[in-house]
């Protein structure tokens, strides 16, 4: 579509030279109006709402200073050239202080110098009101993102109040078993989960899966996660009986294998899950791409317990293999996700390892030694989601 000509308001009381201009400029593309005299300015700009007001500076009844001013007053991004046979320096600062677009000397030999200085003004106020609408959609933008960040953070602290809700409480049992967390998020939601139970009285089952990714997707995961081992405990009996306490690791990475691949959550797990028969001391336990291993504490050793196995939620048909262990009358057995080696200070994860294994050698065994000894610390500044869970007997 053609472009509209632009509308020119032509004030001046000479009229041979006012109409001159006006039909070399309707000549040169535009619309023009004219104007004898300055008094009748609201009305003309009013009348004919131009994009650019031509005026002289010196008239009978009001001059151009006026008229500049009442323009500028009212509506500050109309451009007006100033056109003078005066020529002063103290006129040409006076109207370009006072917003002028340009000055022009009287009489104007070249129209052409006109019809550029006309062409200037119209650009720049194109690009000034061009500036002003990006302003004006770029702070909309901004107060949109800044409320919508408002949202999402209320969204994400509710989240994660809902999902330390789903943790467990700390749990003590008559064996003298002592179970106890600490899940330090790198953002609000964790992609950590923990998870244990005393069941029947006998088998003390617990887990600890690092979901891939961070945020609130990977925090979604936990959810389910939860919601599908509760239900394998609460109709499939699962680590309820001797045939369950032998193979229900197995069967449990197996279920949440088949159940991410076919859902197609577009993640994957690592996971450590054990069985500890809390009558005999013996502890069954799958290793699903954990790292690091579980560490033993004992009275007179500190170890990591050994084990290896394929992640959760990449590969089909898999099956676990399930360790077994006989524990000691006294120890402490620490788990840990990942995040807990990136904030060691060594260069190597087999530098890290022995790091970890040192630290919890030195510490008591105790969950809030461990925490204390390598200095975890909930303030969402940590590298990657940590997660520690310890079970202590005899201490």
């Amino acid at each position: 579509m053609a472009e509209k000509p632009k509308k020119l308001l032509i004030i001046d009381d000479d009229a041979l030279v006012r109409r001159s201009i006006a039909v070399y400029l309707a000549d040169s593309g535009f619309e023009v109006f004219e104007e004898g005299e300055a008094n009748h300015l609201c009305e003309a700009i009013q009348k004919y709402a131009p994009d650019l007001v031509i005026t002289d500076l010196r008239m009978p009844g009001a001059d151009g200073l006026q008229v500049l001013k009442q323009i500028k007053q009212h509506q500050p991004d109309l451009p007006v050239i100033i056109i003078s046979g005066a020529g002063s320096v103290s006129d040409v600062v006076q109207v370009l202080r006072l917003g002028a677009s340009d000055y022009l000397v009287k009489p104007v030999l070249d129209i052409e110098v006109l019809v550029h200085a006309i062409n200037k003004a119209l650009e720049r106020t194109k690009l000034l009101l061009e500036n002003q609408r990006y302003r004006e959609q770029l702070e909309t933008a901004n107060q949109e993102l800044r409320e919508s960040l408002r949202v999402l953070e209320r969204d994400q602290l509710a989240g994660k109040q809902v999902q330390k809700r789903l943790m467990p409480n700390r749990l003590i049992t008559q064996d003298h078993y002592e179970v106890a967390h600490y899940i330090a998020p790198s953002l609000f939601l964790s992609g950590d989960f923990i998870d244990y139970a005393h069941i029947r009285k006998r088998y003390l089952a617990f887990y600890l899966a690092d979901v891939s990714g961070h945020g609130s997707s990977s925090a979604f995961v936990t959810i389910w996660l939860k919601h599908l081992v509760s239900r394998m405990v609460r109709e499939e009996g699962l680590f309820g009986d001797e045939e369950s306490f032998a193979s229900g690791a197995n069967h449990l990475l197996q279920t949440v294998n088949r159940e991410i691949k076919e859902t197609r959550l577009n993640h994957h797990l690592t996971f450590f899950v054990g069985v500890i028969d809390t009558h005999t001391q013996l502890m069954n336990y799958a290793v699903a791409g954990h790292l690091p291993m579980p560490v033993l504490k004992t009275e007179d050793d500190c170890r990591y317990l050994e084990g290896n196995g394929k992640p959760v939620g990449i590969f089909k048909d898999v099956t676990w293999q399930t360790y077994q262990l006989q524990l000691p009358e006294i120890y402490t057995l620490s788990c840990f996700s990942d995040g807990v080696l990136e904030i060691l200070p060594a260069d190597t994860i087999q530098e890290k390892e022995a790091l970890l294994l040192q630290k919890v050698a030195e510490s008591t065994g105790s969950l809030e030694s461990i925490c204390n000894t390598l200095h975890v610390k909930d303030d969402g500044e940590t590298p990657d989601d940590i997660a520690i869970l310890t079970i202590a007997r005899g201490k």
